[in-house]
């Protein structure tokens, strides 16, 4: 069935255009309506026919990408993938991951049976017993005061932020902020961003999702090349641990970024995304911290305690607050006020930082365990971003093909990401993003063993 075809009941005039298109295509391509090899439209041609922005088609593919269901290679345009080979020609194939497991060396993804659920209950058995009525009207939409302030108080004490209360923004999670930032952007006719690369496809489908443009910024050892900016006037950046590759943006650049920021006008959007797991280095402080009025800082709590509590966070300059705020409420009126006054709690009681400590801890011992399960099971790898996080990079030898290699990894029911599917354009040696922080030190091993019968 062509892809046109598979799509004629999408109902262009219903909310949630952008999921809904990403969901039908997987459908179709999970019920081979699609069938493996078959090459897709052009992002421009098929939101031609379909009547959608070009940002929405791309945004579906790279997100399919980086599920293994397509194949992005550049001349060759993009494929379904092909199908998962036979389990009986996998060699050591695990059983698939029973559901409500999260696939072992998946990156992004914390142990959520490390969740600390006594805390969190005594958090929201204290928020409803003392919450006031008033509490339980419609929200500020930039978040409950009580949160707002606390939240404040953790990033001066853990990050070196620099915000009152009134400075934060509460969102449903990083991927929120980041689009009440894009629609500010597209407002005030900034259309290009620079992104890091390598970098989270997430991230670029989720800027390409509100029509605007990428110029993308190579990736060294000190982190994104600012001198590539050129004349864009906003950047994103993971500054205190660059996704993928571990690097942390050196003094020298951190200046030249600031810099190029002030001399311009321009706003740089600076992701802390797990910059409280450190084990071999020093804290590394925001940017925000630095140069609160050209930098929006954006955090959540999905790789501390769970992705599906949705809790984030977003500090803007002040010269973007209004629109940032304006921006939120246009979205969704405020959150839940129960929860944002029982994570108000568990930072207030020091429940937040105490299961911090546990989970370091517990991370640290599953680092060393996947450092030593990839020097036994496949020496060839170098290993690098291994400081800091919950991933790293295993750099394989050049003529690897790292996007098939992960398929075939995610076929035996492993979740590894292609360092090379992360990549904007940019040339660079094949590898594999591995994430440890939801399995054991065991299953770790385990599943390195499974991954190198794959190579």
């Amino acid at each position: 069935m062509a892809v046109r075809e598979a799509l004629l009941d999408l109902d262009r005039d219903l909310p949630g255009i952008g999921e809904r298109l990403l969901g039908a295509l997987r459908e179709a391509i999970a019920q081979q309506r699609i069938v493996p090899g078959t090459r897709l439209p052009s992002s421009r041609d098929l939101a031609a026919d379909l009547g959608l922005s070009r940002g929405l088609v791309v945004a579906a593919y790279e997100q399919l990408t980086a599920e293994g269901r397509l194949v992005s290679r550049r001349g060759s345009g993009t494929t379904v993938a092909p199908a998962p080979p036979p389990a009986s020609v996998v060699a050591g194939s695990p059983t698939p991951v029973p559901p409500g497991r999260v696939a072992a060396l998946r990156p992004g993804v914390p142990d959520l049976g490390m969740f600390p659920r006594a805390a969190w209950r005594r958090a929201y058995e204290r928020a409803l017993t003392t919450a006031a009525d008033a509490d339980l009207d419609y929200t500020d939409p930039a978040g409950v005061p009580r949160l707002r302030g606390e939240l404040a108080s953790y990033l001066g004490r853990v990050r070196a932020a620099r915000t009152g209360a009134d400075g934060v923004v509460v969102t449903t999670g990083a991927a929120q902020a980041l689009s009440l930032l894009g629609r500010v952007l597209a407002a005030r006719g900034l259309t290009e961003v620079g992104v890091e690369d390598p970098g989270s496809a997430g991230i670029r489908g989720h800027l390409l999702a509100h029509g605007l443009s990428l110029r993308p910024l190579p990736v060294d050892g000190q982190g994104a090349v600012v001198s590539a900016l050129g004349d864009v006037r906003a950047v994103f950046v993971t500054p205190a641990h660059q996704f993928p590759t571990g690097a942390v943006l050196a003094p020298g650049r951190r200046a030249e970024l600031i810099d190029w920021a002030r001399r311009t006008g321009g706003l740089i959007i600076e992701d802390d995304y797990d910059a409280e797991f450190r084990y071999d280095r020093d804290p590394v402080g925001c940017l925000q911290g630095v140069a609160p009025d050209v930098v929006a800082l954006v955090g959540s709590a999905s790789k501390a305690l769970a992705p599906g509590l949705r809790r984030g966070w977003l500090v803007p300059p002040p010269g973007w607050l209004d629109a940032v705020r304006q921006a939120k409420s246009d979205a969704d009126m405020g959150g839940s006020a129960l929860e944002q006054l029982a994570f108000a709690e568990l930072l207030a009681s020091g429940g937040y930082d105490r299961h911090l400590r546990r989970a370091r801890r517990a991370q640290r011992t599953r680092r060393d365990a996947l450092v030593a399960a990839l020097r036994a099971h496949l020496p060839q790898a170098r290993i690098s971003g291994v400081a800091a996080g919950l991933h790293l990079v295993a750099e394989l030898p050049s003529g690897v093909d790292d996007r098939a290699l992960a398929a075939r990894a995610r076929a035996a029911g492993l979740g590894p990401l292609a360092l090379s599917e992360l990549r904007h354009g940019g040339d660079g040696p094949p590898g594999l993003v591995l994430g440890y922080a939801a399995q054991t030190p065991d299953e770790l091993t385990a599943a390195v063993a499974v991954l190198a019968s794959q190579l």
